[in-house]
C-alpha cells in the first residue's frame, strides 16, 4: 500500500516518521442515488488517531452533502460523485485544524473537551495546547461525538508505524547522507581551522587594544587631574574670571557669559561595558562578546562567515555559544520558537564551531533560559528543542543526556526542567516503542 506523510508541509521529506495511507475512492450507484465511497477510510483514520466519523462526516460538511459511516462494516459514503483529489485536499484541511499541532506541527495530538465545551489539541512532543476554531461545523459533531480515550501501547504505536517504513525504504539513503555529512564535516574543519588561524592573526592587534585602550584612558585621567591642579592653583576670583573670559571670547559673546562662583565639575561617563570599581574602570568580558556579536550578526553574515568569526572571539566554546545565543534571542518574547527556526543556519554555525558538540548548545539554551529569557520565552523551549529536532540540528540522545544530567540538579523545579519534560518523554517513549516493534 503506498504511504504518504501526514501534512501537505512534509510531502517532501523522505525521512517523516509519521505516513498515512493514500486515499482510494470509488463511485456507487448512479442518478440521485450515486455516492463516493471512501475504501480505506478506516487505515486513514487510524494513522491520524482519529475516528473515522469524523473526517467522514467533514466531508460532508464541506461538500454541503450527506454523509454517513457505518461502524459494523466500516464503509464510509459521500453522496454524489467527488473526484479523489479534491476530497484529498479537503483531508488535508481536516489534518491541519484537527490534527497536527498548531505550535510544532507535530500529528500525535489527543483530542480535548474541556467543561467549557471547548475542543483543543494536546501536543505529546512540545505539551503545546491549540484551540480549535469553534465556528466550524464540525466541532458540534465532535462535542455530541467525543474520542474514545485509549492509552494502550497498541494505539499509541499507529502514529509511529512510519518509522517502520522509513527504516526500510530510506536506509541505504540514509547510509549515503550519513557518509556525505562525514565529508562535508572534515572539509568544513580543515576549511574552519584555517579561517580561525587566519582570523586570530588578524585579530591580534584587536585582542591587545583593550588593555592599550585602558593605558591610554587612565593616562588621560591623570592628565586632566594634572591639569585640573593647575587650573586650582591660579587666582579663581570673580575679577580674574571675567578678564579671562574677556580675552578668550568677542565682545559680542562675552555679554552672554553667565559667570558663577560655583563651577561644576562634568561627571565622566564610563565607556560602555565598563564599570567604576576603587576608581579603576573594569571590563565585563561577556557583555562585550554579546556586544561584539550583536553587531557582526547585524551585517547578516553566512553560517561559514559567523563560524569564522567565532573562532576569532576569545573565551571557552561554552562562554562563546552562550553569548551568542543572547546576542540571536535577547528581547525575544512570545515567538521564540520561530525565530530559532529562522535562525537555525547560525545555530548549526555554532555546533561546527563548538565542533559538534551538541551539549555546549543545549547547555547555551538553559543559560539563556535561566537569565537572559522572559517567561514567555520559557514557556516555548520545548517547541525550540522540537524544531531543532525535527531539521536535525539537534540528536535524541544527546537531549535526553542533557535532561537528565541537568534535571538531578538543584533547578529540577525550575519552569525550564517543567517545559522540556513532556517533549523528553516523548522522545524516550517513541524510542522504546521502536525496539518493541
Amino acid at each position: 500500500m503506498a504511504l504518504l506523510n501526514i501534512g501537505a508541509s512534509n510531502a517532501d521529506d523522505a525521512f517523516y516518521r509519521y505516513k498515512m495511507p493514500k486515499m482510494i475512492t470509488k463511485i456507487e450507484g448512479r442518478g440521485n442515488g450515486i455516492k463516493t465511497n471512501i475504501v480505506n477510510m478506516v487505515e486513514i483514520a487510524k494513522a491520524l488517531a482519529r475516528p473515522p466519523s469524523y473526517t467522514t462526516k467533514y466531508f460532508g460538511c464541506e461538500l454541503g452533502a450527506q454523509s454517513k459511516f457505518d461502524e459494523k462494516t466500516g464503509t464510509s459514503l459521500v453522496n454524489g460523485a467527488h473526484d479523489t483529489s479534491k476530497l484529498a485536499a479537503l483531508l488535508e484541511n481536516f489534518i491541519k485544524k484537527y490534527v497536527q499541532c498548531y505550535g510544532c506541527g507535530n500529528p500525535e495530538t489527543e483530542v480535548l473537551i474541556t467543561k467549557s465545551q471547548m475542543i483543543q489539541l494536546k501536543c505529546a512532543a512540545c505539551g503545546f495546547v491549540s484551540d480549535v476554531d469553534m465556528r466550524d461545523k464540525l466541532t458540534s459533531f465532535i462535542i455530541k461525538n467525543p474520542p474514545v480515550v485509549k492509552k494502550s501501547a497498541k494505539d499509541k504505536k499507529a502514529m509511529r508505524r512510519a518509522e517502520k517504513e522509513r527504516l526500510k525504504e530510506g536506509e541505504a539513503a540514509d547510509e549515503e547522507a550519513k557518509k556525505l555529512k562525514a565529508k562535508q564535516k572534515k572539509s568544513s574543519k580543515e576549511g574552519g581551522s584555517k579561517s580561525t588561524s587566519t582570523k586570530k592573526k588578524a585579530g591580534s592587534d584587536e585582542d591587545r587594544s583593550p588593555t592599550g585602550s585602558q593605558k591610554d584612558e587612565d593616562e588621560v585621567v591623570a592628565e586632566e587631574e594634572d591639569d585640573d591642579d593647575v587650573q586650582w592653583q591660579t587666582d579663581t576670583s570673580m575679577e580674574a574670571a571675567q578678564k579671562r573670559i574677556q580675552e578668550q571670547l568677542s565682545a559680542v559673546t562675552s555679554e552672554m557669559v553667565m559667570l558663577t562662583t560655583e563651577e561644576i565639575k562634568p561627571e565622566k561617563k564610563s565607556p560602555p561595558h565598563e564599570s567604576k570599581s576603587n576608581g579603576k574602570h573594569s571590563v565585563d568580558p561577556h557583555e562585550t562578546l554579546v556586544m561584539d556579536l550583536k553587531e557582526f550578526i547585524g551585517t547578516a553574515p553566512t553560517a561559514s562567515q559567523l563560524k569564522a568569526h567565532l573562532g576569532s572571539c576569545s573565551g571557552t566554546p561554552q562562554e562563546v555559544v552562550n553569548a551568542l545565543l543572547e546576542a540571536l534571542f535577547a528581547g525575544v518574547e512570545k515567538g521564540f520558537a520561530k525565530e530559532a527556526v529562522k535562525k537555525k543556519n547560525y545555530l548549526i554555525a555554532a555546533l561546527a564551531y563548538a565542533d559538534a558538540s551538541q551539549s555546549v548548545l543545549l547547555h547555551g539554551i538553559e543559560s539563556f533560559c535561566g537569565v537572559k529569557a522572559s517567561p514567555d520565552a520559557v514557556k516555548e523551549v520545548a517547541l525550540v528543542l522540537k524544531n531543532l529536532y525535527d531539521a536535525d540540528v539537534l540528536e535524541e540522545d544527546a537531549i535526553v543526556e542533557w535532561y537528565e544530567k541537568g534535571s538531578v540538579g538543584l533547578n529540577k523545579g525550575s519552569a525550564l526542567w517543567k517545559n522540556v519534560k513532556p517533549f523528553v518523554e516523548w522522545l524516550q517513549s517513541a524510542e522504546s516503542e521502536s525496539e518493541e516493534e
